[in-house]
């Protein structure tokens, strides 16, 4: 549906058009018991030089992941317009209320963001941030690169990915992208719940879309914010935008190509990683126990590999639910 026929009651106090840098936000209405005409108001930076391909950069979709935040507030601080040709768009923290919260899911309406896509505008808070990125960000963009980890509830391998898609081309054009970022992992992604995602709806209009996962636990180290910074940089000079050459990092590839990849509990209980991340795994192998927590002298039931690979997540919290993804494979 046309902009112009259906707005989107969010507004940018930034021009996407104009030269040079400005700093701003996406002000989006929000009437709520104390401030009645009260707003959110998510920052935006946007550096343009001259004509060339545009880059979206987003982070917080989730607000409980950091590696993104602290690269983009970095990159929007020290950005230089004239090392630019084109156009950058920074989000640092796009889900800006979890961001504030840091939560996974909005405190406002609980909206999962990135399952909140393509959105409405007449929707929830989520969904109307979902809808602003779909029908007035996205289509400015040659290439998207939204920022993830583990947030509390995971802990993965620093790694950028892309997904298999059916235009191979487009396929091709991300993993190249994947490449080029230079994590210390690459995968080939496999989405068991795709459904609402940023991803899939960037993949549809036809873009260069990559995303991360560079760690977890609720918090960043030093390592996976290096790699955020670092990464963020290579992927805009591979796209032609920022001045410089690709900083070539090795980078060892994942493939995730079958749900077989993906191990849920099935019960509470206390975990107890028999393998740690990165560790080799083969089919059968017992990879964690989850201990029963209501009463001494219970056995453990335990989780066994159902493919070959090494471990590249793990859930995070020593206590688990059932529900709960307790593991991802990959393999190389």
């Amino acid at each position: 549906m046309s902009p112009t026929l259906t707005p989107s009651p969010i507004v940018a106090t930034v021009d996407f058009e104009a030269d040079g840098i400005q700093h701003g936000f996406l002000r989006l209405p929000y009437s709520r018991d104390d401030s009645a005409w009260g707003s959110v108001l998510i920052p935006i930076t946007v550096a343009r030089n001259g004509e060339g391909p545009t880059a979206l950069l987003t982070g917080g979709n989730h607000g409980d992941e950091y590696e993104g935040p602290i690269a983009l507030f970095d990159l929007a601080r020290r950005l230089s317009v004239d090392a630019l040709t084109g156009r950058v768009i920074i989000v640092p923290a796009l889900n800006y209320p979890a961001f504030r919260a840091g939560t996974r899911t909005s405190p406002i309406d609980k909206g999962n963001l990135n399952r909140s896509f393509p959105g409405a505008p007449f929707g929830n808070p989520t969904e109307k941030i979902a809808d602003y990125v779909t029908r007035h960000l996205l289509p400015l963009a040659d290439i998207v690169l939204d920022f993830h980890s583990g947030g509390r509830t995971l802990d993965f391998l620093p790694f950028a990915a892309a997904h298999i898609l059916e235009d191979k081309r487009q396929e091709a054009a991300s993993f190249a992208a994947v490449a080029a970022f230079g994590a210390p992992w690459s995968v080939k992604m496999l989405e068991i719940d795709a459904v609402g995602m940023l991803d899939t709806t960037a993949e549809a209009m036809g873009k260069v879309f990559v995303t991360t996962e560079l760690g977890g636990g609720g918090t960043a180290t030093a390592r996976t914010a290096a790699i955020a910074k670092r990464g963020t940089t290579n992927l805009l000079r591979h796209a032609g935008i920022l001045k410089g050459e690709v900083e070539r990092r090795d980078s060892r590839w994942l493939d995730m190509p079958s749900a077989d990849c993906f191990t849920f509990s099935e019960l509470d209980g206390m975990m107890e990683p028999l393998v740690d991340l990165g560790d080799p795994v083969v089919k059968g192998q017992p990879i964690g126990r989850a201990w029963p927590i209501d009463r001494t002298g219970s056995a453990p039931f335990e989780f066994t590999a159902k493919m070959d690979g090494i471990l590249a997540a793990r859930h995070f919290p020593g206590l688990v639910r059932a529900g709960d993804c307790i593991a991802v494979l990959g393999t190389i």
